[in-house]
């Protein structure tokens, strides 16, 4: 029986301290409503004051001749010209998922801060550089975010110093110099510009971020474009070397060709009334020399076209599925949502410093008790 009255007062005793805590609450509502009341006041002048921005994206899908149907294609077209495909092989495919490293590159960055928009209002053209460091204000709450959160790192960066620039290695071995307001200018594109990969369904979305509704359309298919370019230019770099390469020596040839051309055709000009043995030996000569001119030259003709069908092979198609167009609606700040995160913060704080102070408060009797005894 014992047992069984000690397990039905163990409900009673927590049925007790909710009412308890229920009754604290309820003592205190005016606090807690206050505190509640002052994070909805906060939240409504962070939503207001939080500048618009806007959202334009595209949708592409990177596409590339496949080995065996574009190999397939392309030799029944360069046999009837007499050339053959077989020692073509197609470079390996970029995968979706190494856009965001080409987006992430320094010089892609740096071309990206030369990108023209369209000033709102005006239409003037400037660059995004000349955008964001001499004409857009970040407004009132960046700027208070800006000296009161960000004030320790700006007092630092100032003793620091930060107008020395980074080097960072280019693909060519030189040194790239990015400086200080290239840097803040960076983490600013890095916050704007989205690249997000679908390895499932194999297309590549792009995004940006904006003040202004047509600055983040343009912004957005400058660099889908400048995206789309570099890509190109790694995929056929190879190809291109080498059909640099067979220009140079098919120019080289076609002109040792051309010469031997001339001087075998003014022989046969100068002597053609002779006849002796070594009329026809030098004849013979120039002859054989001008057969395997033109079989060198012939055959550097079908490299060169070889290289340049390689070159249409390995560059890469982007089918757009969705077009850059002009956003009619903001993408942030979303006013409903900061509101309400405001007031379960503040209503959350408010519980809190209710119960805060009555745990501190039973530790202080607690302590005046122990004292009391000792």
């Amino acid at each position: 029986m014992t047992e069984t009255n000690q397990y039905k007062q163990e409900p009673d005793e927590d049925e007790i301290d909710l009412l308890a805590l229920a009754k604290t609450v309820w003592n205190n509502r005016k606090k807690v409503i206050s505190i509640t009341l002052i994070f909805m006041v906060l939240g409504l002048f962070v939503a207001i004051l939080s500048p618009k921005e806007f959202t334009a994206s595209s949708a592409f899908i990177p596409q590339t001749a496949e080995s065996g149907k574009a190999g397939g294609s392309l030799s029944g077209l360069a046999s009837l010209a007499g050339i053959n495909l077989g020692g073509i092989s197609g470079g390996s495919e970029i995968p979706p998922a190494l856009y965001p490293k080409f987006v992430g590159s320094v010089p892609f960055k740096k071309a990206l801060l030369e990108a023209e928009i369209s000033l709102p209002g005006s239409g003037e053209k400037v660059s995004y550089r000349q955008y964001f460091t001499e004409i857009y204000s970040p407004g009132v709450l960046a700027l208070f975010k800006e000296y009161t959160v960000g004030l320790p790192g700006k007092i630092i960066k100032a003793i620091k110093g930060g107008d020395e620039g980074s080097f960072l290695p280019s693909e060519g071995g030189e040194l790239l110099s990015v400086s200080q307001e290239e840097f803040e200018l960076f983490k600013i594109l890095d916050n704007q510009l989205a690249v997000t990969p679908n390895d499932k369904e194999g297309f590549v979305s792009i995004s940006f971020v904006m003040p202004d509704p047509i600055m983040a359309a343009q912004m957005a298919k400058y660099a889908e474009t400048l995206l789309q370019k570099e890509v190109i230019a790694y995929k056929i770099q190879n190809a291109r070397e080498q059909l640099k390469y067979t220009e140079i020596q098919f120019e080289e040839k076609k002109t040792e060709f051309e010469k031997i051309q001339s001087r075998l055709a003014n022989f046969r000009d100068r002597n053609q009334n002779i006849v002796s043995a070594s009329v026809n030996n030098e004849l013979q000569r120039l002859e054989a020399e001008y057969n395997f001119a033109f079989s060198i030259y012939t055959e550097l003709a079908k490299q060169l076209e070889q290289a340049k069908l390689q070159v249409s092979k390995d560059t890469p198609i982007f089918s757009v599925i969705q077009p850059v167009t002009i956003p009619t609606e903001k993408s942030a700040p979303k006013r409903p949502l900061i509101l309400v995160i405001f007031t379960i913060l503040g209503f959350i704080l408010g519980l809190g410093s209710v119960f805060g102070a009555e745990f501190l408060k039973g530790v202080k009797e607690q302590w005046k008790e122990t004292e009391g005894k000792v």
